[in-house]
């Protein structure tokens, strides 16, 4: 149909609720339903089907696509049988005031295009111009492709937490998070994961020093595994910044690092430097690319309240 939304008329008491204002001063108001309203496709698409539902043994509907088909039946041949559909379908649109594009109407045709098919009575086929499209599966892909099935194959299980084994811990903080990981080793002698855990650092934090944050990163993992690790036996926090080993000893404390320590004297653990290439574990969960897209910071230029004013 032409303009499909623009042939439905706004609701008087409504229109008011439509106001534009121009740059010259102008004030204009929508008499018919315009694009963009949130109630505008389902009000269309409503119309459309209420109209044709006396019809639907052949007319199917999709927003302003109206498909109409036939086939030989009652002693009249397909074609007969379809000249007679659309006189329908063309007086319901014209006692209704609804008008079609007639450069996009398609009359008579064994097949139609809808939604990147075609229509026809043996069925619905892939349109041959996307179906031909060239392909390209290069090396890239499929070691991405191997990759993935590799990942999905040993995919990591959390263990369950042994109160009866020491835990130890891992953290590590990037620009924009931090991340933790409680370790156990099993009766294997394997270490597992017990859990994951990471943030993104609130916009105050992101101005922390480098020793503040890895600091913060160690304070996390305390609180997230707290159930834990406070009253067991001795555990080991391992970090990738090696003057947190003295952190306690130091002379010169502010006060947010006053309260950590405070809050860490009630833990019974030794803090243990772990090169950053080995604790590889905690500095991934810092730095999730999700994290990181959410870290970029963004200029808006007021050229456009320039001119405005």
């Amino acid at each position: 149909m032409v303009d499909g939304y623009y042939q439905l008329l706004m609701r008087e008491s409504d229109i008011p609720l439509t106001a534009v204002s121009t740059p010259s001063g102008m004030l204009w108001e929508w008499l018919v339903m315009l694009q963009g309203l949130s109630n505008a496709p389902a009000t269309f698409n409503r119309l459309v089907t209420q109209l044709f539902r006396p019809m639907r043994q052949f007319v199917q509907t999709y927003f302003d696509d109206i498909f109409v088909h036939s086939r030989a039946s009652e002693g009249k041949t397909a074609v007969e049988a379809h000249l007679g559909h659309l006189r329908e379908v063309l007086l319901c649109m014209r006692e209704n005031r609804l008008y079609a594009n007639i450069n996009k109407c398609i009359f008579g045709a064994e097949e139609i295009p809808f939604l990147g098919c075609f229509l026809g009575k043996d069925g619905v086929r892939a349109d041959p111009e996307k179906k031909d499209a060239a392909w390209s599966w290069t090396s890239e892909a499929q070691q991405a492709y191997e990759a993935i099935k590799s990942s999905l194959q040993s995919a990591p299980i959390l263990a369950l937490p042994d109160e009866e084994r020491p835990f130890s811990v891992v953290c590590d903080a990037s620009d924009f998070a931090i991340g933790c990981a409680l370790l156990q080793v099993d009766a294997e002698g394997r270490e597992r994961v017990v859990s994951f855990q990471s943030r993104q650092l609130k916009a105050a934090e992101k101005n922390y020093p480098v020793h503040d944050k890895e600091l913060l990163a160690m304070k996390y993992a305390l609180v997230k595994f707290r159930v834990h690790l406070l009253g067991q036996k001795p555990f080991v926090i391992y970090t990738d910044h090696a003057s947190l080993r003295t952190v306690t000893s130091s002379p010169h404390l502010s006060q947010r690092m006053a309260r950590w320590l405070s809050f860490f004297a009630e833990y019974n653990f030794t803090v243990e430097y772990k090169p950053g290439k080995q604790n590889v574990l905690a500095d991934a969960l810092s730095r999730r690319p999700d994290y990181e897209l959410a870290h970029l910071a963004y200029l808006e230029s007021p050229l456009y309240e320039l001119i405005r004013e």
